[in-house]
């Protein structure tokens, strides 16, 4: 049953336009910081750690051109075939890394600053299946998936960026899939973009599509708004052969790096999470020092992504108390590097948007951003371990993170929050607080209302038919879909980029009145 538009908690800010935010209690890149899980002493342990396992053992399986590049720098191949990182040239690499950067939006409203602990939360994952939102059953996800979920992300304020979020099922190719995943990101919203790369020959592929939507041959690399995400490591401590390829094409191209390095703790990683933490740095670090050698005023995002086994089954646990340390851990190393950087929170193991789901994503992104966390990657969407994901999950979780983010903002302890005059009048006067002009001010500048999230009384709620959050939800995901067909890229550019690529995602699919939505 259609939820009574008059009383939907997502449409509150219908008719209220004279109680409306004069400015927003939250905003992309506030500072985060304040928890620290590791004290200085344990950074600088895990930081000698980082350092031996780079010198004393190295990394294996280094491409040909990678390593020549990499020797002529300074490291050396052992003779097991493993490349070794001189524990100068790691510290050199990591200060003389660009500290912060402009993470650019296709709309250049998007742009965010990534640097230090200003924290941003978006989506990312590689969820095979999606909760079909007609029958509730997990299928196979496609690349009209992807477009969907862009769209949604475009109209969903607290989710700052699109890291696809899906691996579509119905590519048939390995170029076709990451040409029509980045078509799909780029159709779907205006935000800054992320997609994984298959390898080199994939990220030369999409080049000329991104300087099409940027304008013509070279825009794009002067306002790069698509990044890489390169897992150029197969932990424990072995590069990738054919994500280093893409991450090599993708530095000369330009493009920002997502440097990943997800082992998971008691299977790829040990299980201590000390030891978890000091592994991925390192991996990640050889990541650096390589993306540095090809240009040393790359983009490179600092994504220690360690991930939890429950021990019991070896499963992934991406809802455990356990992440939320481990990632928040990594959150203040790469503070300690002063590193712009990214950790994953947000992955719950519940199947469905429920109260397991909201417990779990809850305390493992408030972790992640009070630790300082750049970038909080998959935190909006993600179900199953990452092995799913809902469109419902993505209105639900937009409300939550602007809850957290609000958090992260802090106690302002300024002359006039602290209230004496204010105090004073109202005992004197009135005896309460809710007419004086405080109030009114604090109501527009302080306090963050919710778009989903249900405050009214129990007997209103019932009046109104019970619905619970997830209906709430699923409406605001009918009216966006069926209403926001983004049109950034005009007709006539869509037609050339149809004539130059395999483009599965039909026209007629793209456009209001579809018969799906």
């Amino acid at each position: 049953m259609p939820i009574p538009a008059a009383r939907r908690p997502s449409r509150r800010n219908r008719g209220m336009a004279e109680i409306a935010p004069i400015a927003p209690p939250i905003e992309r890149g506030m500072l985060g910081g304040q928890y620290q899980p590791l004290s200085q002493s344990e950074m600088e342990r895990i930081h000698a750690l980082v350092l031996r396992l780079l010198e004393d053992l190295g990394l294996s399986q280094v491409t040909p051109g990678l390593e020549q590049r990499a020797v002529e720098a300074g490291c050396w191949v052992d003779d097991g075939g493993r490349l070794r990182f001189p524990r100068a040239l790691v510290e050199d690499v990591i200060a003389r890394t660009r500290c912060k950067f402009t993470l650019h939006g296709i709309d250049s409203a998007h742009d965010i600053e990534i640097a230090g602990k200003r924290v941003h939360t978006g989506t990312g994952g590689a969820a095979p299946t999606i909760a079909d939102f007609e029958t509730g059953k997990y299928r196979e996800s496609t690349i009209a998936d992807l477009y969907d979920i862009a769209r949604l992300v475009d109209r969903l304020d607290n989710i700052h960026w699109y890291h696809r979020s899906v691996v579509a099922r119905d590519a048939k190719t390995i170029l076709d899939l990451d040409i029509n995943t980045t078509y799909a990101c780029l159709s779907g919203t205006t935000k800054s973009i992320a997609v994984s790369y298959t390898d080199g020959s994939s990220v030369e592929a999409v080049i000329p599509m991104l300087d099409a939507v940027a304008g013509g041959e070279g825009k794009f690399r002067e306002r790069p708004f698509c990044t890489a995400v390169c897992c150029h490591v197969v932990p424990p401590m072995r590069f990738a052969t054919e994500s280093c390829d893409a991450l090599e094409a993708a530095i000369e191209a330009g493009m920002p790096i997502l440097l990943v390095a997800a082992g998971q703790a008691g299977a790829t990683a040990p299980a201590a999470l000390a030891g978890a933490v000091a592994q991925a740095c390192a991996e990640v670090l050889a990541g650096l020092i390589l993306c540095n050698i090809i240009d040393p005023n790359c983009r490179a995002i600092f994504a220690t992504w360690p991930f939890v086994s429950d021990l019991r089954t070896g499963s992934m646990s991406g809802g455990s108390g356990e992440q939320a340390l481990l990632s928040a851990a990594c959150a203040q190393m790469a503070g300690f590097y002063d590193l712009p950087n990214s950790v994953p929170a947000g992955m719950t193991d519940s199947k469905l948007p429920d109260m397991q789901a909201g417990g779990e994503k809850g305390y493992t992104i408030s972790l992640a951003a009070h630790a300082g966390a750049s970038m909080i990657h998959e935190c909006a969407g993600m179900q199953g371990s990452l092995m799913g994901t809902s469109l419902e999950s993505y209105v639900l979780d937009n409300d939550l993170l602007g809850a957290i983010l609000r958090t992260v903002r802090g106690v302002e302890v300024t002359e006039d929050a602290l209230s004496f005059d204010v105090i004073r009048d109202v005992v004197v006067g009135a005896g309460h607080y809710l007419g004086h002009a405080q109030t009114f001010s604090r109501m527009k500048s302080d306090y963050l209302y919710p778009d989903i999230a249900d405050r009214r009384s129990i007997g209103e709620w019932e009046e109104a038919g019970a619905h619970d959050a997830r209906d709430v939800a699923r409406e605001t995901v009918r009216e966006i879909l069926v209403e926001h067909y983004p049109a950034h890229i005009p007709d006539r550019l869509d037609a050339q980029l149809r004539d130059n690529f395999n483009i599965i995602l039909p026209r007629a699919r793209m456009r209001a009145g579809n018969g799906v939505w």
